[in-house]
């Protein structure tokens, strides 16, 4: 029986590790645009794996069944097999064993990939990678970290080349992609991350950021890395051209009607509520979008930082 669960788990294991190296593989192929949607489907069945060789190992019952007494009934897919727990059901469990930062990288592509499930996800390669990235770290790290060294994928990884550089102008094409993004995708980024605290988002188990700089000048017979770690608190970090540090808010910060009441109000306009916000926002055209004021997330209105320095502004020459 022990052999059975052991071989059962091995098993698991390497599918676990299968698809996840077809995810990244398909990914990085520059012959595929499917990217998104390919990389989702095959990381979670990835993940899926992972967490059944985990709840096997630990003599868990990882499948769906109602108990009338002390016996179980299995529900049955319609094919007449038993239906084993969806990767939302493994990770839902008290006896999972992730942390938490890695349940909310995995529960962010389990919604996204219902949001994109019967539409074209134009734009999201680019937009969500860091997501993704941490997706496929996370992975390598719990393979380890339940199964043992052997079992992680640091061997089977490389660098994908790029037929463009790495640059400035690059960033703002893909930031440009974002236009075409579907809006529901837009709204469930927003409403998704508004439910996370600071420390979560900024979490690299969330999604995983990397900044770029040029190299210009190398030692002479020093090896020709693509990328190279440094200290950033060593000479070569704090001297690094600044030409090539990029500084852009990638998601600005959004306020709802009553933040920004809030925020007039403590700017020294006492009298300014609710009724006065909706009669100016009205008179000024406020959530024309054209006017980069605010934007629609889930069907409620927020609005940025610059819409609040505009009240202020026009109420003070007032």
């Amino acid at each position: 029986m022990a052999r059975t669960i052991y071989s059962e788990k091995v098993d698991l294991i390497i599918k676990a590790r299968e698809a996840m190296l077809s995810a990244i593989q398909i990914y990085n192929n520059p012959l595929i645009s499917f990217k998104t949607e390919s990389f989702i489907v095959l990381s979670l069945i990835a993940w899926t794996y992972l967490l059944h060789a985990y709840y096997r190992a630990k003599g868990i019952d990882y499948r769906y069944f109602s108990k009338s007494g002390r016996r179980k009934k299995y529900v049955k897919n319609s094919d007449g097999s038993i239906k084993f727990w969806d990767l939302k059901e493994c990770i839902s469990k008290t006896d999972c064993p992730l942390d938490k930062n890695t349940t909310n990288n995995l529960n962010f592509l389990i919604g996204l990939r219902n949001q994109i499930e019967h539409r074209k996800a134009s734009g999201l390669d680019s937009y969500l990678s860091a997501r993704y990235q941490a997706c496929a770290l996370n992975l390598n790290f719990y393979l380890k970290a339940l199964y043992g060294e052997k079992y992680g994928l640091d061997n089977n990884l490389a660098l994908s080349l790029q037929f463009s550089e790495l640059d400035y102008s690059q960033s703002k094409v893909i930031k440009d992609k974002e236009g075409f993004i579907p809006q529901n995708v837009i709204s469930y980024v927003a409403d998704f991350d508004s439910k996370l605290s600071e420390d979560e988002i900024k979490s690299d188990k969330f999604a995983y950021r990397l900044l770029f700089a040029k190299v210009l000048a190398k030692r002479k017979g020093q090896a020709d890395r693509v990328i190279e770690f440094i200290d950033p608190k060593s000479d070569l970090a704090k001297n690094i051209s600044k030409e090539y540090w990029i500084k852009e808010e990638t998601e600005k910060q959004k306020f709802s009607a009553t933040l920004v009441i809030q925020k007039v109000k403590e700017a020294g306009f006492k009298n300014f509520g609710m009724y006065q916000h909706t009669q100016f926002w009205k008179k000024h055209d406020g959530k024309n979008p054209n006017k980069g004021f605010g934007a629609m997330v889930v069907k409620t209105w927020y609005w940025y930082q610059n819409w609040i320095d505009y009240i202020i502004g026009e109420l003070g020459k007032k």
